[in-house]
């Protein structure tokens, strides 16, 4: 009990609502895949601008929302017309500036198909990609990869993705490994900014934030961190003492957070996460209809939500943690 008065004293202390935005009326759905009818009848006002934050010492300002690379980005052929490009230029239309994708999701597919748009509209979003390579040279030819897919000569943001062992740090901070190709990367204007990413082991990635100065961290946080192997606590502590860019992901836990007896609404899901020192949460898309629904919850976000609507939503979760929390169980 007491890490939890620590913990919401903290997140109050950080001074992150965001007064004076607009807000849209919204409504609650049962499920994140779901296109449900918008309940108060309104329509997406789209002269509402979106909420933006600034993405730690990069200085960037993101929007709120930002559109993850998995989900129906990655899907070989789900339709006999895939609509990701449809979808992404949407997003942008609707004020999504962060988009967040890797080598490895569906093979580089995923990155193709942010390529057909980053062709025409590249200046109008801040881009990151992975490596999922560990060393020095198989993280060179992933780089290189990784731009003829999306179309551009510049990177915004490069991450190495899904650190989850002592054994990735290593690697990576060896002579030869990934963050000495990284920052010739970064030298010769190819990327901007270096990141780390994980949703496993909340202590690798202090171990690595503690060693190397990245410029960001693409951390786990959703309604049922709390309750195993917590992200949100001495994690992004130090992330935010580091003045990091903090990107939250796995905000539905890739929709295993979402249960008829347990959390059942996105806009509780992402107010959430909204109510933490980050910058953006990357939210993966499986529908047009999905993304027009985020952007309404993004935009209806006025200030963090009260420590007792935090222990509120959490108490939700708590009968299945391990569900909430699959990703930092399994080997995935």
């Amino acid at each position: 009990m007491e890490q939890k008065i620590d913990r919401r004293a903290f997140i109050k202390a950080m001074g992150i609502g965001a007064a004076g935005i607009t807000a849209a009326l919204l409504f609650p759905q049962k499920k994140s895949n779901s296109c449900l009818k918008n309940e108060d009848h309104n329509e997406l006002n789209e002269n509402i601008r979106m909420p933006k934050r600034r993405l730690g010492k990069t200085e960037f300002e993101v929007s709120l929302l930002a559109l993850g690379g998995q989900g129906i980005m990655e899907q070989p052929k789900r339709f006999s017309t895939n609509p990701s490009v449809n979808i992404i230029n949407r997003a942008i239309d609707l004020g999504v500036n962060y988009i967040d994708t890797s080598a490895l999701y569906g093979g580089g597919l995923s990155e193709k198909r942010i390529g057909k748009v980053m062709k025409n509209r590249r200046n109008e979003v801040f881009l990151a990609t992975k490596t999922h390579d560990r060393t020095y040279d198989g993280t060179l030819r992933l780089a290189e990869q990784s731009l003829e897919r999306l179309q551009t000569d510049h990177i915004d943001l490069y991450q190495i993705h899904n650190i989850r062992l002592q054994d990735d740090l290593d690697t990576a901070f060896s002579k030869n490994g990934a963050i000495r190709a990284m920052e010739r990367l970064r030298n010769e204007g190819v990327i901007r900014f270096i990141g780390i990413t994980g949703h496993r082991d909340p202590d690798i990635l202090l171990r690595g934030i503690k060693e190397y100065p990245f410029d960001t961290i693409l951390m786990s946080l959703n309604a049922g961190d709390i309750h195993y192997k917590p992200f949100q606590t001495e994690l992004l502590k130090t992330a935010v003492e580091k003045d990091m860019g903090i990107i939250a992901m796995k905000v539905t836990g890739k929709n295993r957070l979402f249960r008829d007896d347990g959390l059942n609404s996105m806009r509780d899901a992402l107010h959430y996460v909204y109510s933490f020192p980050i910058s953006t949460a990357v939210v993966g898309i499986s529908a047009m209809c999905e993304i027009e629904q985020n952007v309404k919850i993004a935009k209806s976000f006025r200030n963090p939500l009260s420590p007792e609507r935090i222990a509120d939503i959490e108490d939700l979760t708590k009968h299945y943690k391990e569900e909430a929390n699959w990703f930092k169980i399994e080997w995935y």
